[in-house]
């Protein structure tokens, strides 16, 4: 497959995954405007109760906060740095994503719809690292088949 055919695709996955994201963030899961702002400035407080008092929630809010929080950004770290090539520098990669998902946690505050919680950027940024980490592998799995032969 050729470099314009995979920014294409990237490009559409992104765009596609961008949107189901935004209304996730915003509209899903009953989110109505709450009349306050509701937040976490604390790093770790949230990652921390979810641990320490793990029996205190049902386990499907436990995956959703957690394991969700990181899968669901996984893809980014895939589609980014195809999509936008000086993404593949790992420091300009981690600088934008935190930008953009900082961006979005904002927005969840003022909009009052949903949370600002630091914890959640944390999660979000180690699950778009780990796509990052994935996409490095298959680069260098590629490289190394095209040399052997």
């Amino acid at each position: 497959m050729g470099q314009a055919m995979k920014r294409f695709l990237a490009g559409i996955v992104f765009i596609t995954y961008s949107l189901f994201l935004i209304y996730w963030m915003f509209f899903a899961f009953s989110r109505t405007e709450g009349g306050e702002f509701r937040y976490n400035f604390t790093p770790f407080t949230t990652i921390k109760n979810y641990f320490t008092y793990y029996d205190h929630f049902p386990f499907h809010i436990w995956i959703i906060n957690i394991a969700g929080n990181i899968g669901v950004f996984i893809p980014f770290g895939i589609v980014l740095p195809i999509l936008f090539p000086k993404l593949s520098n790992f420091f300009l990669f981690i600088f934008a994503f935190v930008i953009g998902i900082t961006s979005l946690e904002v927005l969840q505050l003022f909009s009052m719809l949903g949370s600002f919680d630091v914890d959640d950027i944390i999660l979000n940024t180690v699950g778009a690292v780990i796509g990052f980490i994935l996409l490095q592998i298959m680069r260098i799995r590629k490289a190394t088949r095209k040399k052997r032969r």
